[in-house]
């Protein structure tokens, strides 16, 4: 599967930064260090090119830099979306992040122009200008929207549950070790590469990567529907057809009439759901649900998996000043934040496991 291979590629690399880090002692920001593979993944997937991001120093991110500059204008955007219409120099002196994440999709578009027919890798960007699409649904605008809402959205939410799930973990032995017992049935030595449909089978793997979308909660904004043509009924109340209405993921997923103690990461409640025959999943919102459901959501898991297995199985992390006031949400950015600063990891490599 060559998306796998893509996944594996990067996490080669991912596993060389991390063992350099061991020998030199290093504090990584985890966070960054994930943010750093997704987006290598993304690009690759997306628009055929690999930026390497795994392999600066101090894993230097233009993608998440894009991120953090745009969130941080989220409300203002959401209600006067003026920004949208702002020339590349103006954004450039505003936000610079944003226009550096422009230039990489221009990149992508001049690499696409000199694309040779024979080249047999499929990208999203190829989709999106195929000639079969209408030439008014691929205007150079809306490649642009499209292009850096893909990259956008399969690097900083993927790299978030991944800092979410190794924050848990590596703070919890007990949980990790759990966890490293389960992936040694289908991972015996820690240089085994083990594909993501058998790490899905995995029921405690399973858990814990369901338990790190919940509380890394995915765009946590409120996401507009409309009933066009029905009533919509909630107990007494009748919703007119046409009325918008609106859900944030974060009152879901901290529901506990849903999710009992759920601030608690506790990857058993999947495990018990699915033994009762309840559907615990149906209240998993991160991807939203239904005809707008997330498009890139299964590589989203394959990485999850994968990446989550190859970092448990190898390594032994130490958190350094990174307590539960860095991962826990207290501020709405179109993404989740922490109520000071922004959600973050910092942690050193203590072992490198040989067998």
């Amino acid at each position: 599967m060559a998306l796998s291979s893509i996944i594996l590629e990067r996490q080669q690399t991912l596993t060389q930064r991390l063992e350099g880090a061991h020998y030199d002692d290093a504090v990584l920001r985890m966070d960054d260090v994930y943010a750093a593979l997704t987006a290598d993944i993304i690009a690759q997937y997306a628009w055929g090119i690999s930026h390497k991001f795994l392999e600066d120093k101090n894993f230097r991110n233009d993608i998440r830099i894009a991120v953090g500059d745009l969130t941080s204008l989220a409300h203002f955007s959401r209600f006067f979306p003026v920004l949208s219409y702002l020339p590349r120099w103006l954004m450039a002196i505003m936000k610079p992040g944003s226009t550096a994440l422009l230039e990489m999709q221009d990149t992508a578009t001049r690499s696409h122009a000199h694309k040779s027919g024979g080249d047999e890798q499929n990208t999203i960007f190829d989709a999106l200008t195929d000639p079969s699409v209408p030439p008014e649904e691929k205007t150079p605008r809306r490649l642009e929207d499209e292009g850096m809402l893909v990259i956008i959205a399969g690097t900083e939410t993927t790299a978030r549950a991944l800092t979410v799930a190794s924050y848990h973990l590596f703070q919890n032995r007990q949980l990790m070790l759990k966890l490293r017992d389960e992936i040694r049935t289908v991972m015996p030595t820690p240089t085994t590469e083990a594909p993501w449909l058998e790490l899905e089978q995995l029921p405690y793997m399973s858990g814990v990567v369901s338990e790190a979308l919940r509380l890394s909660y995915g765009p946590i904004f409120r996401s507009t529907r409309v009933a066009p043509t029905e009533s919509l009924i909630h107990k007494d109340l009748v919703i007119p057809p046409g009325t918008p209405i609106s859900m944030c993921t974060y009152f879901v997923h901290m529901d506990p009439r849903i999710f009992p103690e759920p601030e608690s990461f506790k990857p058993e409640r999947w495990i018990e759901a699915a033994k009762n025959g309840e559907h615990l999943n149906r209240f998993l919102v991160s991807f939203s649900k239904g005809s707008r459901i997330c498009l890139g959501m299964n590589l989203a898991y394959a990485e999850l998996y994968m990446t989550l297995a190859t970092v448990v199985r190898r390594f032994d992390l130490e958190l350094y000043e990174t307590g539960p006031e860095d991962i826990h949400i207290g501020r709405d950015r179109g993404v989740g934040e922490p109520e000071h600063g922004e959600l973050r990891m910092r942690a050193k490599v203590t072992k490198v496991l040989a067998e």
